[in-house]
């Protein structure tokens, strides 16, 4: 078999040309101390990108700084017999860009001539970085997911609330917090892998088991109150459905009820009070400064037709308004701007569709840095109405246009009440939202110019509140 020297020696001209540019993407013929002779470019988009003609010009100074000893090697350990190993060099190219190539080189010929035979590694630095890129990518990943599992171990063991998550399929406890354990009568550790329900008596296990049920099938939140075999007093269980990949979860609040003793500890006229909250027949809720409910009387959860208050708790009350996006709106810019409303009319809707005339009033309660509203809610639809009628059961304001049939076109009379009508009800909703004509606008289902229009059209406005935008 004849040496690589040898089979070099035999190849010229356009053949030898050819052949380097197929097996290399770019072939350099160099002289015996380095000098580039002539070299051969497989590729148009190579050539762009190394941009200039290399040949005359010492090798070591087409390269950059860190690859001039990987170079001075391959010059090295260039042999005639068998080509010296593949070495990565970064080529200069056009002005900032450097070009990935590796190489190996054969000497030849009488006067130690030697040819060096590239590889372009672009698309493998591509790829190198692409892989960097990614690697770096799950490491952010990683480190927001380590944070977020940090937050919520730290949320999850200092709420004062006793919580539990429980398998779905296997009825274990999975995590207890210390609020939990403490409930239990246990310690967190001997707590988790426990079977949920476990030391209630025999009714509320059963109760706590159809509540799992139901939750399960219907994925809403729901609450039962049980006993536990060793403590007295009943505690509320709620639960609601986690997904978590393909493992089902129960988020389990436990929450003893209040007793007598407990609301003791409020002086005599409070206690009375809050009693009289509890107990009156117009509903009565505290929401926070974006209209989430944080508590109700027994009133409220009768008119929106639910068994127990903690359904309620972090709902927003704007899906229990007749017009949702519009009522609550006003009501809070209303108690924001001025601290209290009244007599605001709208619906109420139940959780199984019912829905009742109601008329409402709040307060701003400035208390604490997070300020909360009141809300009062009165239902008006059984209300007998005090305003005069005609015989026939219409208003006199009917009545009154009813007599002017035959007198006026039909057509003039049509325009008028439309007015009329139109007039009233602008009045109206400058009068629920205290002037505010934005929010009168937005109660009315109107744009700003279009209500602007109207208000000068019938002279409305010397005698509102000037607005607040």
């Amino acid at each position: 078999m004849n040496a690589p020297g040898a089979l070099a020696e035999r190849i010229d001209g356009k053949v030898a040309v050819d052949l380097l540019r197929t097996v290399g993407d770019i072939s350099l013929v160099l002289d015996a101390k380095g000098t580039i002779l002539d070299c051969a470019i497989g590729n148009e988009a190579l050539s762009q990108e190394l941009g200039g003609d290399l040949r005359g010009r010492p090798w070591l100074d087409t390269v950059t700084s860190d690859s001039r000893p990987r170079v001075a090697a391959i010059l090295r350990e260039a042999r005639a017999e068998w080509p010296g190993e593949w070495r990565q060099v970064s080529q200069l190219g056009r002005p900032g860009r450097e070009v990935p190539v590796q190489y190996r080189a054969i000497r030849f010929g009488k006067h130690g001539q030697i040819l060096a035979v590239g590889r372009e590694l672009q698309a493998v630095a591509s790829l190198q970085q692409q892989l960097v890129d990614a690697q770096q990518a799950l490491e952010r990943d990683y480190w927001r997911f380590r944070q977020m599992e940090t937050r919520y171990r730290l949320l999850f063991q200092s709420v004062s609330e006793a919580v539990l998550i429980v398998d779905a399929g296997l009825r274990r406890v999975v995590e207890a917090n210390p609020a939990a354990a403490l409930l239990l009568g246990d310690s967190a550790s001997r707590v988790v892998g426990r079977p949920f329900p476990e030391g209630f008596d025999p009714e509320s296990a059963r109760a706590i088991e159809a509540l799992l049920g139901s939750v399960f099938a219907s994925g809403k939140v729901d609450s039962v109150s049980v006993r536990r075999r060793d403590a007295a007093g009943e505690i509320v269980v709620s639960a609601s459905l986690l997904r978590q990949d393909d493992t089902t979860l129960f988020v389990v609040r436990i929450c003893p009820l209040p007793t007598d003793p407990g609301a003791a500890a409020l002086p005599d006229n409070e206690a009375k009070l809050l009693k009289a909250v509890a107990a009156a027949p117009d509903s009565i809720l505290i929401t926070d400064a974006e209209g989430r409910i944080l508590a109700a009387n027994r009133a409220f959860l009768n008119q929106v037709e639910l068994a127990n208050e903690h359904l309620l708790r972090g709902q927003s009350l704007d899906r229990w308004l007749g017009r949702a996006g519009i009522d609550l709106n006003v009501l809070l810019s209303t108690l924001r701007q001025h601290g209290t409303l009244r007599l605001f009319k709208t619906t109420l809707r139940g959780q199984y569709g019912t829905t009742a005339d109601v008329e409402i009033s709040g307060a701003a309660i400035e208390q604490g840095p997070l300020p909360c509203f009141g809300f009062f809610i009165r239902d008006v639809g059984r209300r007998l109405g005090s305003g005069e009628q005609t015989s026939a059961g219409l208003p006199v304001w009917v009545a009154q246009f009813t007599d002017r049939v035959g007198s006026a076109p039909l057509k003039d009379l049509v325009r008028e009440s439309t007015d009329l009508i139109e007039r009233l009800c602008i009045e109206a909703a400058l009068k629920l939202t205290g002037g505010n004509r934005a929010s009168a606008a937005e109660l009315l289902g109107l744009s700003r110019q279009s209500l602007y229009v109207k208000l000068a059209r019938y002279g409305i406005g010397g005698e509102v509140v000037a607005e607040t935008e």
